[in-house]
């Protein structure tokens, strides 16, 4: 079983009810949560601690998300961190703008959490600091 404790999550959503609901669905298996309200504070987030996984809203005041993803991946410290997409959009052209700026999955809400988990299972699999320890 893998140790989750390890891993830093950026959760990161303008709805303080789903930012509580991943938290909580997440830190049963230890994870190291942290939370921002929309892209902007995310960013910042990353600068003090780049983080091994985000999960991304896209609806957000201020900075939403497709937004967040294009500045990650222009940088080359953030280029390679795994995200996983977390939204109520779910048309086929949200989910393929999602993916052609990079993300790494795409989940709509309702989060079901099993799937959930298992999305991030895989994510932090193929990580680059799951593969180098």
């Amino acid at each position: 079983m893998t140790d989750f404790s390890k891993y830093n999550v950026l959760v990161v959503d303008d709805v303080p009810l789903n930012l509580k609901l991943v938290t909580k669905m997440l830190t049963r298996f230890n994870f190291r949560i942290r939370t921002a309200a929309n892209g902007l504070q995310a960013l910042e987030a990353v600068r003090e601690e780049i983080p091994d996984l985000i999960l991304l809203d896209i609806l957000m005041p201020v900075m939403d998300g497709f937004d967040m993803l294009k500045i990650l991946r222009a940088n080359p410290a953030t280029e390679k961190v795994r995200v996983i997409i977390l939204s109520a959009l779910n048309s086929n052209e949200d989910v393929v703008k999602g993916f052609n700026l990079g993300a790494n999955d795409f989940i709509t809400k309702p989060i079901i959490m099993e799937k959930l988990v298992h999305s991030v299972d895989d994510q932090l699999q193929l990580s680059p600091r799951y593969n180098a320890e």
